[in-house]
């Protein structure tokens, strides 16, 4: 005969299996002291991939402007600019393009590549560049086709 006792085994409370708030204060502190200490050498990593980027970027387009060249015996007009490589220029005859896969990129920070024809700096060819992270032409930060001075 069962007595009615309420104490059952399997009804039982069982200790909470959350974290206290001590717990979760000590994860909170772990990972901003994780983060204050690699954060800015992350940030340092971002912006040398982002220059690598550009100038594996405009390796690509300058190998396009020579293939273009080749077929048409001379780098598209300033006026065409970049936009030869993906619509025939008028001036164009023996344009054989696309000479891109996809549309002209842009470079990292979101600007468009510069292209002069002649170049100031490569004047027997063209100038290629990006005005850097800054977006301002022509101070220490563009990233170009030209040999740097060192």
């Amino acid at each position: 005969m069962k007595t009615g006792h309420p104490f059952n085994r399997k009804t039982a409370r069982r200790p909470s299996k959350g974290f206290t708030l001590v717990e979760l204060m000590l994860v909170l502190v772990i990972l901003g002291t994780l983060v204050a200490l690699v954060g800015p050498r992350l940030t340092g990593k971002t912006e040398k991939a982002n220059i690598t980027s550009a100038r594996t970027q405009i390796s690509m387009l300058e190998e396009a402007l020579d293939f273009f060249e080749i077929d048409n015996g001379g780098y598209p007009q300033e006026g065409d600019g970049l936009e030869a490589l993906m619509v025939q220029p008028s001036n164009a005859n023996n344009w054989d393009g696309p000479y891109l896969k996809k549309d002209i990129p842009l470079d990292p920070w979101g600007n468009a590549f510069i292209y002069e024809f002649p170049g100031r700096l490569n004047p027997d060819g063209f100038d290629l560049y990006s005005m850097g992270p800054n977006g301002q032409d022509g101070d220490d930060d563009d990233i170009g086709n030209w040999a740097e001075v060192k």
